[in-house]
């Protein structure tokens, strides 16, 4: 438990760290703060119709009581629409395993919101940050115009759409697409 905090307090230090400072750079989208909520992130999730298939692969894969737990954790939580493309019903229980890796590369330690984020990338000389998850993996943060581009290890893209949602224990941000591709059952 030890190293995991160790490797995860290096990124959220630099991204608190960032998010410090100066918010004029940030853009119009950072400034629209989300009203604080008084629900966790899985509470969150299942109160959003937008969400039924994570929510399904939530609870499949048996990591509901996390995200109900203290956190902080930002869930880059993928829309009913991003599911579509995956290979196998990631609810399905042979898929348990697949679900739960594929959430794990979806959530990050500490609560950020996209102004922590959009300030970060403003101020890194490349114009793009990375994360680590907690599947170990990276996810690498750039702009494209307003958008906000997440990318994942294996070259899966998504943008960051709709409204973020702070809950209690962490923040919900909304993502067009997976950030990893979901390996077939083994046969």
């Amino acid at each position: 438990m030890k190293r995991m905090m160790r490797w995860a307090a290096a990124p959220l230090c630099v991204l608190a760290l960032a998010g410090c400072g100066d918010r004029a750079e940030t853009g119009a989208a950072a400034d629209a703060a989300a009203a604080p909520s008084n629900r966790t992130i899985a509470a969150t999730l299942a109160g959003d119709r937008g969400f039924g298939t994570l929510e399904r692969v939530l609870e499949n894969a048996a990591l509901g009581a996390v995200l109900e737990g203290k956190g902080p954790y930002t869930v880059f939580a993928p829309s009913d629409a991003a599911f579509t493309a995956t290979a196998g019903d990631l609810g399905d229980e042979a898929m348990k395993a697949q679900g739960a890796a594929m959430l794990r590369a979806h959530i990050v330690p500490g609560a950020l919101t996209r102004a922590d984020i959009l300030a970060a990338i403003a101020r890194e000389g490349s114009g793009e940050v990375q994360m680590r998850t907690m599947a170990n993996s990276l996810l690498s943060f750039s702009r494209e115009g307003e958008a906000v581009i997440v990318t994942g290890d294996n070259g899966a893209r998504g943008r960051l759409t709709g409204s973020e949602t702070l809950a209690t224990n962490g923040v919900v941000q909304p993502v067009d697409a997976l950030l990893v591709r979901a390996a077939a059952p083994a046969a």
